[in-house]
């Protein structure tokens, strides 16, 4: 099946039930809240902590109908959509423009070998890798280093979406300078009046939780094994969709967390359709019941890692070169 005829199969998915919709947005803020009011309020401080570690999950749930919001999957030309979800944006360090900036276009290039790293990862191959100067290699290498994904609540949110995206253009970004104000407020407001254990357990532990997961899934949904980049000149919308987007395996309990997102070809491949259609529209088109596959597995976590550089030779991505000096790698193969 030719790319717009796989692009033309999926529309009859990307058709939203409203009811549906306001269901799961609504459910899910309720267990926000729940989540929430056990972090800060529960009699047993091992509850607090369950608490906060459900609140952090059930954020990145939320985040996912935020942008199927913004994709027009969900919710769709709803003014009350989008007072809910600009609010939680700022909410969760992800402000509406810069995201919609950033995620349009990391939709409309997505692996291409250059110029995919706008809202993405950045991509060297192997060739480029041995050209670039130490200073390239060691910006190319924390961008994709394990710790950056892991703080992603400072290097990814605060720090880029947040902080950088203000500097770069105040007058477009300014939602990002009052999500960055609005975020301080919140730490500074909970730990006068309640404590800083209070601040961890409601709003810093949670957004630390919900980024770390966040930026691992943006990572490994396009560096998983078996991923294909393209060149710009060959580069096509439907072979990114498919071949350079991850299916992740998850059970019912992730499943829910992460919003079905492990669907992440299909979502690719046409962004109308809402989250709670992925999985229904991958199992009735066969072209999209797709190899290989990644989980949240530890095996697959650290084998995605792994994967630093293209390399068209072999059409994989591979890790660092063993014959790359050690002082000019920032983080090891």
């Amino acid at each position: 099946m030719q790319g717009n005829e796989l692009v033309a199969v999926t529309r009859p998915f990307a058709s939203e039930n409203r009811a549906r919709s306001v269901y799961h947005v609504a459910s899910t803020f309720a267990v926000l809240a729940l989540a929430t009011a056990v972090a800060a309020a529960a009699p047993y401080k091992p509850l607090r902590i369950l608490g906060s570690v459900i609140e952090g999950l059930v954020i990145v749930r939320a985040f996912i109908l935020s942008h199927d919001f913004h994709h027009g999957a969900l919710l769709r030309k709803s003014k009350v959509g989008s007072v809910i979800f600009g609010l939680y944006g700022a909410l969760v360090l992800t402000p509406p423009r810069v995201w919609r900036q950033t995620h349009n276009y990391h939709h409309a290039h997505t692996a291409k070998i250059v110029g995919a790293q706008i809202g993405s990862y950045p991509v060297m191959t192997v060739e480029m890798w041995k050209r670039a100067p130490r200073s390239k290699r060691i910006a190319y290498a924390l961008a994709r280093h394990p710790l950056t994904i892991l703080f992603g609540y400072v290097t990814i949110f605060l720090a880029g979406m947040c902080i950088s995206a203000f500097l770069r253009n105040p007058k477009e970004n300014w939602d990002s300078a009052a999500a960055f104000v609005l975020h301080a407020a919140l730490v500074s407001t909970i730990t006068y009046f309640f404590g800083w254990e209070m601040t961890l357990l409601v709003l810093v532990g949670p957004l630390f939780i919900a980024c770390a997961l966040g930026s691992y899934l943006f990572y490994a949904q396009h560096n998983f094994p078996g991923v294909h980049m393209q060149p710009r000149q060959t580069w096509t919308f439907a072979r990114a969709a498919v071949e350079s987007s991850s299916f992740m395996r998850c059970g019912p309990i992730m499943s829910y967390f992460t919003g079905d997102i492990g669907y992440h070809h299909v979502h690719h491949l046409n962004a109308a359709i809402p989250f709670y259609r992925l999985r229904e529209a991958m199992a009735a088109i066969p072209e999209l019941q797709v190899e290989p596959q990644t989980s949240l597995s530890p095996r697959d976590i650290l084998h995605c890692f792994s994967l630093k550089l293209w390399d068209p030779q072999t059409g994989k991505m591979v890790p660092y070169p063993k014959d790359a000096p050690p002082e000019e790698v920032a983080e090891p193969a």
